[in-house]
């Protein structure tokens, strides 16, 4: 099978090299007596996407709870755009695992939310939102409610949701794991299709190697917990735009998941240890 030709990168990849966005330093989490993560150290520079994997109960979500301001740490400090971090931040963008989405409101009600705690006035909000959701495919379905779409539908309504405000840093808690394989492939390559239209720093957790190295600029791997920390880091130096599927073909892209999963498997090994 020959290999899809990869489209040089729109922005050339020193240009991640910019001031940092989010800043971890020296971050300890703890729930009582039990210590989530330990002295956890990252730098997110504006505009990269960072990728963290680690294995179950390591702690990932708890790491960017406290970027969000959900949780507050033991001890260290989390900083966004120079400032740090007290209490639920509104330059954020939150894409959550689940729906988020308000049943009894329709698709435009949904996305138009952050623009309304924000006070953004009526005519605006309805504006920005119409533009958003023709941005992600779904003009037409302004007035449908979540129920009235499929799960590639509701995605989408969350995407808009989540970019319509222009946050400073977009926050992923395995947004795409609930889909199946060729709708989840779809929606990867729609957020990397907005995220490419205007940078913003990205973290995203997965359990996904591969949808790690598809989407990240970064791929950061988390140790098993208790006190978990990161251990290593890998710079993903694959040409941008990508495509999610053919990228995969990519023997740099093989390679570079040997590498992780080298470092990954004895996290998952050690894991699974503890819990029998």
């Amino acid at each position: 099978m020959a290999l899809a030709v990869v489209k040089p990168m729109s922005v050339p990849s020193g240009e991640l090299n910019k001031r940092p966005m989010v800043s971890i330093d020296a971050v300890t989490m703890s729930f009582g007596s039990y210590v989530a993560v330990q002295d956890v150290n990252l730098t997110v520079a504006d505009g990269e996407f960072l990728a963290i994997v680690g294995p179950t109960g390591c702690g990932k979500s708890t790491v960017l709870n406290a970027i969000a301001g959900l949780l507050k740490p033991a001890n260290g400090t989390v900083v966004i755009d120079g400032a740090p971090v007290k209490g639920v931040q509104n330059d954020i963008g939150y894409l959550f695992q689940q729906d988020a989405l308000l049943p009894w409101k329709t698709s435009i009600e949904n996305v138009e939310l952050g623009l309304l705690f924000k006070g953004v006035p009526s005519a605006e909000r309805r504006e920005r939102s119409m533009n958003w959701l023709a941005k992600v495919g779904l003009k037409g379905f302004e007035h449908r409610y979540p129920h009235q779409l499929s799960g590639g539908q509701r995605k989408r309504v969350q995407m808009a949701q989540a970019l319509i405000s222009g946050p400073k840093v977009i926050l992923m808690d395995e947004p795409f794991s609930a889909l199946d394989i060729h709708t989840r492939h779809l929606m990867q390559n729609e957020l990397l299709r907005l995220w490419q239209e205007e940078r913003r720093a990205v973290v995203m957790i997965t359990h996904d190697l591969e949808e790690a190295i598809a989407l990240g600029d970064r791929v950061a791997i988390l140790a098993a917990g208790p006190r978990s920390r990161v251990i290593e880091s890998f710079p993903v130096e694959l040409e941008r735009p990508r495509d999610v599927a053919e990228i995969k073909l990519d023997p740099r892209f093989m390679d570079l998941y040997r590498n992780i999963w080298a470092s990954l498997r004895g996290e998952v090994e050690k894991s699974y240890e503890r819990r029998d």
